[in-house]
């Protein structure tokens, strides 16, 4: 006797694969034996199509066409007054990535810092360098003998116990590392700042009951979870900053696009010089890319399986 008001179930009638099923699907239908099609992408075989058509046809006019001089292009690819602007490039790159990084970092511990004041001088310098074009900061500094002919450390207002002449200080290149990483600073602190909030609060307060001292809380579990933040935004900085190099050439700094323009205005060989440029900025560029990627796999371990 049924226990509840539904009407009984016939198993014959009523199963998924009873009769009464097969019978709606059609008479004789054995679901064994269909064959699944594959869902079809006409759109994208075309997009498929069409790209492949003008990526061959811009291969093919890098080939096929004389402007482009591939034999001048191999002529001062690896010339040594090219590889010289190259060496200078990466250095400029690499003294304006620690240093500005170096500076970043405190400028990121003094927003987060409790102290009103520190938090003022800090977001102050970052207001004031992110809204100051790079170009005019370098000139700037380039030009700081103008404005001053000596620089004297001592107690404002009162007696100097340390003078430097401007004019021997700050050369040409002193001033475009000085600039580049000034302006490095103020994105690298936003971008170390950034890494470090997203560490959560709640592990601080674990290691802060178990008697960890700050510092090695920062180091040894602030830092190593903030890196995973960091490291993709910083690794963007610092190509900005090594393609960014070439503004200097308007100090007449001998970096590698200023260096370009003085060989291709004197053979007149503007696109295939224009080439080797573009081509070392790809292949180092490439090379900092593989950098990041096996750092960031090493700061990985652990969150990532």
């Amino acid at each position: 006797m049924s226990l509840t008001s539904d009407p009984p179930i016939d198993p014959a009638a009523g199963t998924p694969g009873g009769p009464a099923a097969k019978n709606a699907a059609g008479p004789g239908t054995d679901y064994g034996e269909l064959t699944v099609v594959p869902a079809r992408h006409p759109w994208r075989w075309a997009a498929i199509a069409v790209t492949a058509v003008l990526v061959a046809q811009f291969i093919s006019g890098l080939v096929t066409n004389p402007g482009w001089e591939w034999d001048v292009f191999a002529q001062f690819f690896a010339a040594p007054v090219i590889l010289k602007a190259v060496w200078l490039t990466l250095q400029l790159t690499f003294y304006g990535t620690a240093l500005g990084f170096a500076l970043g970092i405190v400028l990121a511990f003094m927003r987060l810092s409790a102290s009103p004041f520190l938090r003022t001088v800090a977001y102050g310098y970052i207001w004031a360098f992110r809204s100051i074009p790079l170009i005019v900061q370098l000139l700037f500094w380039f030009n700081l003998a103008y404005l001053y002919k000596e620089l004297q450390f001592g107690i404002p207002f009162g007696p100097g116990f340390f003078t430097f002449d401007t004019m021997n200080l700050v050369g040409a290149v002193s001033a475009a590392v000085l600039g580049l990483a000034l302006h490095q600073a103020a994105y690298a602190a936003e971008i170390v700042r950034g890494g470090v909030l997203a560490v959560g609060s709640g592990q601080l307060e674990a290691a802060a009951a178990l008697g960890i001292p700050k510092l090695r809380q920062l180091r040894k579990i602030v830092l190593p979870q903030a890196m995973r933040s960091i490291l993709p935004n910083a690794a963007n900085e610092i190509i900005s900053l090594f393609k960014g190099t070439s503004i200097v050439s308007v100090m007449a700094i001998g970096e590698l696009f200023y260096q370009v323009q003085v060989v291709y205005g004197r053979s007149g060989r503007v696109v295939p010089l224009l080439m080797v440029a573009t081509a070392w900025y790809i292949l180092l560029t490439t090379a900092l890319s593989v950098i990041q990627y096996y750092v960031e796999r090493h700061y990985a371990k652990g969150a990532v399986r």
